[in-house]
């Protein structure tokens, strides 16, 4: 794990871990003892972090427990505390049974400008390096020169792409994927749609219109629903994933652009939120920097930088 992670997910942890860490350093230098204003100069670098108010109201009173109970008296038995606690919180995100039957129908939605299209041929890139065969359906018809995308990635990762014109009915398209996918035995469709805002609810039904086109063909299909959200957006990522779940339940997250932000810790809230599990994190522009997402791991890489 020391290279996968502290070579990946350590440095897409960088910029929100030096913000944590430096600013516990700080509020130690000033102040070696756990007091008060230790705790009030915490809270706020927790805040800062987007772990929410919530998320942060909680920990808040975990330590404050602890420090009575005389369990943290250090910067070091603090970092330790606030990881046992983060894991506990992100172990609420469920992951739900694998399908055992094929194809694995796996629908990816989000808000404008998140990253769905590269997020998805990064997936179709690992699953292509594990054996399986792939089927990406271009169901973004609006935007233009989206299926065209797709189709230049389907070419790089060895997959097979479905579209239509441009301006087609995206239910359409996903329905014409999955039939083909079930004709010729591919092991995964992945399917693209447009970037819609969760507060427009017209495009909201259209997602579930999608989803029970799918489930035409195959009754349990889209088995995997996949919210990818920007990491860069902060608390704004916990009210679209709020609204995306409601619509089609979500049964997993994606976060992309990990690497260009301090607010790493939106992750939590989240997780806390829905009891949806993080699968992926995105920590770079390159076809293998879409990476697992491993729960102590990333608690770890909040607060200590590991072996470069």
């Amino acid at each position: 794990m020391a290279e996968g992670f502290w070579g990946k997910l350590g440095k897409g942890l960088a910029k929100t871990r030096e913000y944590l860490s430096s600013g516990l350093e700080a509020v130690f230098l000033d102040q070696p003892n756990i007091n008060q204003e230790t705790l009030d100069r915490l809270e706020e670098l927790l805040i800062g972090s987007d772990l929410g108010m919530e998320v942060t109201d909680r920990l808040m009173i975990g330590l404050r427990a602890s420090v009575e109970r005389k369990e943290i008296s250090n910067l070091a038995s603090l970092k330790k505390k606030l990881k046992s606690y983060l894991v506990v919180i992100l172990n609420k995100g469920v992951p739900q049974e694998p399908p055992k039957t094929t194809p694995v129908v796996s629908l990816f939605v989000g808000v404008n400008g998140v990253g769905k299209t590269t997020t998805i041929a990064k997936r179709a890139a690992q699953l292509r390096r594990e054996g399986k065969t792939v089927l990406l359906a271009a169901a973004d018809t609006f935007r233009a020169a989206a299926g065209e995308q797709l189709a230049i990635w389907g070419d790089r990762v060895g997959a097979e792409v479905v579209r239509h014109q441009e301006g087609a009915d995206p239910a359409a398209v996903a329905f014409d994927a999955v039939s083909a996918a079930l004709a010729r035995k591919i092991d995964a469709v992945l399917i693209d749609t447009a970037g819609r805002l969760q507060t427009k609810s017209n495009l909201m039904e259209e997602l579930k219109k999608i989803k029970r086109v799918i489930a035409k063909a195959i009754p349990d299909a889209p088995h995997e629903r996949i919210l990818v959200l920007d990491a860069t957006t902060g608390q704004n990522a916990l009210s679209q994933a709020r609204l995306f779940h409601e619509t089609i339940g979500v049964t997993g997250i994606i976060l992309t652009k990990l690497d260009g932000t301090a607010k790493g810790g939106i992750i939590v809230p989240i997780v806390e939120a829905l009891s949806v599990p993080v699968t992926y994190v995105g920590v770079g522009e390159g076809v293998d920097d879409l990476i697992p997402f491993n729960i102590e791991s990333f608690a770890e890489g909040l607060f200590e930088s590991g072996k470069e």
